[in-house]
């Protein structure tokens, strides 16, 4: 299943620079592995904001809530889940 994920990021400003930087790491890590085993399809940036639209390609739900709860920093986002399905219009689709 395809799902569309925003995810906005607000870490503390008093958060500790070596404890930001650990964090910033390991999503990092985790995010990259996940992108390497083709369950995070893409991810692109907000333009002027910390956040980002990804596109996963899971299971289902259950399998996204599980990457999401996992992520690093997700004590830290607001995310917004929408499920896609393919368009009737769409040339590439067969």
């Amino acid at each position: 299943m395809l799902f569309s994920v925003t995810m906005r990021v607000d870490l503390p400003t008093d958060m500790d620079p070596g404890a930001k930087r650990e964090l910033l790491q390991r999503e990092r890590e985790y995010s990259q592995e996940l992108q390497r085993g083709g369950e995070w399809v893409h991810i692109w940036r907000v333009v002027g904001s910390y956040a980002n639209i990804s596109v996963f390609d899971v299971a289902d739900g259950d399998r996204l809530h599980g990457i999401l709860w996992n992520l690093p920093l997700f004590p830290y986002m607001t995310v917004e889940v929408t499920p896609l399905a393919a368009h009737p219009s769409d040339i590439r689709a067969g």
